[in-house]
């Protein structure tokens, strides 16, 4: 994603990792560095430092065909670092084969990651990116991934594309962002080819940023709409028809898209992080971070996206857009819903779920959850708390799925004591009623603020850190979470920019 308002931090950190590193420090107090970063006035789309980085450096070459390896858990990236942001979704169809994604932020493509064995082992392919625009020192990147099968066994892979111009290396020359646009893959071998890309909704300029997609397919066996093609992402040109947030539709196996717009086409159009989800009737719901109102707002189509109706809240909250705590105070911790819907024959069959991040009365951040049973015309006040959070613990870049066979809700995150990180999982089986002791997946902790005492450290991209999100998904009572992982970031990689492996991607299946 693009962040504004984080420019001056993100060149500076980008810059001291870039160049020679500085003689080692101690660590800063987690909660003096987190507070220093806490006064945003404005926000850059979220892709912005990936954008820094290859203006100002140029792309690192690389690309082949990877393999998995195992490090307690599964390291699926296994490449030059650095990736983050992540993404991962199963075939319902044959539930051993899972497709996941993310950033590659030294390098222009997105990454695919497949596994045709339950995730024991993976391979990873990059995914083609379309030509640039005609102009002088034209090129493009890609960022922000999101996957989700069909029911024919086709999974779709929603990415942002930015066009800008650079003379790399030479900022002064030429430097600037010629637009952005969206982009669908599709693969029909669980994701080891990407023959087909459609690209809409092209914005021009510097002043027109699509943001953060997500993307979803219809999947219910009854449903008129089976197989629609859905992708929500925010368009953060302010309140007109060019902003706010959007939703694609594909009716014809992502081909081509119609778009329209979501919020209040009247409102002001601040807001990130759009959702959509769909109900077992085919209603297609879309939520979002309304950081103008301060809000996690809602709305539904019960025509397949063609209209929506007006703009709703789930929930006011505290944070409005991101906040700097220690483990994520770079890059900082971003506001945003991770929605699903119960899809099995259970008796919360049709419940809606929507979690978010938000700031608690200790003054660190948790996961909340509130839950619909009418088509989200009303949500549960108030929230509740996701899980068993310990004292002093911040909760951030979370993930939930409903599995569509067992009906239980499932939450992935990172919890952080001060700079050390680990992913957890929290598990209800009554509708998210009550929750299950929570599970620690990771079996080494990250730190992405010093390398044992070293900081800055050169195996820590600090413009992206963990990113924004981390994926999961929970199928037949076997949970996939995936995340960006650091505790391979000093291990010597030959080739490498900096000749370190740096942040990873990883995974992990956990039966319930």
């Amino acid at each position: 994603m693009v962040r504004t308002g984080h420019c001056l931090l993100a060149l500076s950190f980008v810059a001291v990792a870039c160049r020679e590193v500085p003689e080692a420090t101690s660590p800063t107090p987690p909660r003096l560095l987190a507070d220093a970063q806490s006064q945003a006035s404005s926000h850059n789309p979220t892709w912005w430092n990936k954008y820094l980085f290859l203006s100002q450096n140029g792309p690192m070459t690389g690309g082949a065909p990877t393999g998995s390896t195992i490090f307690g858990n599964v390291d699926v990236s296994n490449e030059c670092g650095p990736q983050s942001e992540t993404y991962i979704t199963v075939n319902p169809n044959s539930p051993r084969t899972l497709t996941g994604g993310s950033n590659e932020i030294f390098r222009l493509p997105m990454r695919a990651y497949f596994s045709s064995n339950a995730g024991s082992t993976w391979g990873g392919v990059d995914v083609p990116l379309p030509p640039p625009l005609a102009g002088t020192n034209d090129t493009r990147f890609g960022s922000d991934p999101t996957l989700a099968f069909d029911t024919q066994g086709s999974v779709f892979y929603g990415f942002i594309v930015v066009f800008f111009s650079a003379a790399f290396n030479t900022p002064s020359n030429g430097v600037g962002i010629n637009g952005t646009e969206m982009a669908v893959a599709r693969s029909s071998d669980g994701g080891s080819h990407w023959p087909l890309l459609t690209q809409f909704s092209f914005e021009g300029g510097e002043n027109h940023f699509n943001d953060k997609p997500m993307i979803t397919v219809d999947q219910g066996q009854a449903s008129p709409f089976r197989d629609n093609v859905y992708v929500a992402w925010d368009a953060a040109s302010g309140g007109s028809s060019g902003g706010g947030i959007r939703v694609g539709r594909s009716t014809d196996h992502g081909a081509s898209f119609a778009v329209n717009r979501a919020d209040d086409p009247g409102g002001p159009g601040r807001s990130i992080g759009a959702v959509p989800f769909v109900s077992p009737d085919g209603t297609v719901y879309v939520a979002w971070n309304d950081y103008s109102a301060n809000v996690i707002a809602f709305n539904r189509s019960f025509d397949g996206g063609v209209s929506w109706g007006a703009q709703r809240t789930i929930a006011p909250k505290v944070i409005p857009f991101d906040i700097g705590i220690p483990a994520e105070a770079v890059r900082r911790a971003l506001v945003y819903p991770a929605c699903d819907t119960d899809r099995s024959a259970g008796s919360h069959r049709g419940r809606l779920y929507c979690s978010w991040m938000d700031l608690n009365g200790a003054g660190n951040t948790s996961i909340l959850l509130s839950v619909s049973d009418d088509a989200g015309a009303t949500w549960s006040t108030p929230p509740s708390v996701v899980g068993q959070p310990p004292a002093g613990h911040d909760r951030f870049n979370h993930w939930l799925s409903v599995d569509p066979v067992t009906g239980e809700v499932t939450v992935s995150y990172y919890d952080a004591a001060g700079f050390s990180t680990d992913i957890f999982l929290s598990r209800s089986t009554d509708g998210g009623a009550t929750w299950l002791p929570d599970l620690r997946v990771t079996t080494q902790s990250s730190n992405e603020h010093d390398c044992s005492g070293l900081f800055p450290c050169p195996g820590i991209n600090y413009g992206n850190q963990q990113g924004d999100y981390e994926g999961l998904v929970s199928f037949r009572g076997v949970s996939h979470p995936i995340w960006t992982d650091s505790r391979r970031n000093q291990v010597p990689f030959p080739g490498c920019p900096r000749n370190l492996t740096m942040e990873e991607v990883f995974t992990a299946s956990v039966k319930n």
